[in-house]
């Protein structure tokens, strides 16, 4: 297995693992109020997710940001928490011009998120002899997860759809649920 394969395949676990279920958490919030159809917009959500990931995974690697870790185990659930209650306040996406607010939380807490894995990817990535293919990778790996999770989100919205729940209450569920399990996430962080 080449180099590139190794992280892109890391990257693709990091975002699926169930274990590290906070960024499903955070894609299924970010996603909640989207149906098939709005797919682009979708994809636009975790492209800038992914972005804002990378740019804090490449800063913290090269040293130029370091942040306490036990900050950042409290700041990822409450961007959660935070994407979740906008939802549960606003569960109709915005459909005028413009810059909606949810691209601007999935870049944004990205970069929250991004710290998170940093440390860990740091280390790895000190044995290599050059940092940006396997970061490349890496982050391509993430794109590739975050993906699998909506189409897995989409299908269940459909099936939900077919089964006769509402739009705006399965919006509402969805919500709720990654409010309550995100402000557990909180209460349980080393932070306090």
């Amino acid at each position: 297995m080449n180099s590139f394969e190794l992280y892109f395949k890391l990257g693709l676990q990091h975002i699926l693992d169930i274990r590290g279920f906070d960024h499903i958490l955070f894609v299924l919030a970010l996603c909640a109020v989207y149906v098939a159809r709005d797919w682009r917009k979708i994809l636009i959500l975790v492209t800038a997710f992914t972005i804002g990931h990378s740019l804090t995974l490449a800063l913290a690697v090269f040293n130029v940001i370091q942040i306490r870790t036990d900050v950042v185990e409290f700041l990822i659930p409450a961007t959660i928490a935070l994407t979740a209650l906008v939802t549960l306040f606003r569960p109709k996406p915005n459909n005028g011009k413009g810059i909606q607010l949810n691209y601007l939380l999935a870049v944004f807490f990205g970069l929250i998120h991004g710290l998170g894995f940093s440390n860990y990817l740091k280390e790895l990535l000190g044995k290599e002899n050059s940092i940006w293919e396997p970061l490349l990778a890496f982050n391509l790996g993430l794109e590739a997860g975050q993906i699998i999770i909506v189409i897995s989100f989409l299908l269940l919205t459909s099936l939900m759809s077919m089964v006769g729940v509402n739009r705006k209450e399965w919006t509402l569920i969805v919500s709720a649920f990654v409010l309550g399990i995100a402000c557990m996430l909180m209460l349980e962080t080393k932070f306090w």
